[in-house]
């Protein structure tokens, strides 16, 4: 069976991933490591991956969303947010740009976590569907 390209690279980012939560150390690095997890069981094919110097990435047929660590909140961008359905109201940052949308997590917070493997879920969707067909600007 043929390994499918960038599962090395899958790997080492994983790694990565890995480090920067236990560097962390901190609430960031649990809040990291927690909605990781929630990543992956929305989407057990999820690949993971390190870019711009060292930035967590989740993508499916494109990017998922980022995980990106401040000094008082966790930041998760997902790349394609505003096109999401969001009942819970999870996105709470990033809401004035055109495409993406965020959710800031600040020490001691909880996020919805059914809410949020939803938007992972989502997220899922939309990127394989832009994939097999040629996209039409159609608005639902």
């Amino acid at each position: 069976m043929m390994k499918k390209s960038g599962a090395s690279r899958g790997q080492s980012a994983s790694k990565l991933i890995s480090k920067r939560i236990g560097e962390l150390g901190d609430w960031r690095g649990e809040t990291l490591g927690r909605m990781r997890q929630l990543i992956k069981e929305a989407d057990p094919d999820v690949v993971e991956e390190w870019k711009w110097m060292g930035t967590p990435v989740w993508s499916h047929d494109g990017i998922i969303c980022t995980g990106e660590s401040y000094k008082n909140v966790v930041k998760l961008t997902f790349a394609k947010g505003a096109s999401l359905k969001d009942p819970a109201r999870l996105f709470n940052s990033s809401l004035d740009g055109n495409v993406r949308r965020a959710i800031d997590i600040h020490e001691g917070e909880d996020v919805d976590e059914s809410a949020f493997k939803a938007l992972v879920r989502q997220a899922v969707a939309l990127n394989s569907s832009g994939k097999s067909k040629p996209s039409k600007k159609t608005k639902s």
